[in-house]
């Protein structure tokens, strides 16, 4: 199986772009250590949800699907922004449709990526 390639990160490193959607970055001010930290309790936390839907335990999966939450804003991929300059949060936005499109086309972006 080829190795997975880092996904396609906008020039001011705020998004990256997944089947040209933008999805907010985490925040770059981040130690290393600190993002390996909240990165494992995500994934930790994501694991809990396919756990508690396979036991089809609600109440687990809501606690799990909080954890999730709780490391993506402390991440900055969720909540509020992690910039200064005022820049609206275009999370969810397709890529082509953003203030980001000219970059998109120019990078040769695509839906696929």
């Amino acid at each position: 199986m080829p190795a997975k390639s880092a996904p396609l990160t906008t020039p001011d490193r705020r998004y990256i772009v997944v089947r040209g959607r933008l999805w907010r970055a985490a925040n770059p001010a981040l130690s290393d250590e600190d993002r390996a930290g909240l990165t494992a309790e995500l994934m930790k936390a994501r694991r809990a949800v396919a756990a508690a839907r396979r036991a089809a335990d609600r109440d687990a999966e809501a606690e799990a699907h909080a954890a999730v939450d709780r490391a993506k804003q402390a991440l900055g991929e969720r909540g509020p922004v992690w910039w200064s300059d005022g820049a609206p949060d275009l999370n969810r936005h397709m890529a082509r449709t953003t203030p980001y499109a000219a970059w998109f086309r120019e990078v040769g972006g695509s839906e696929d990526q």
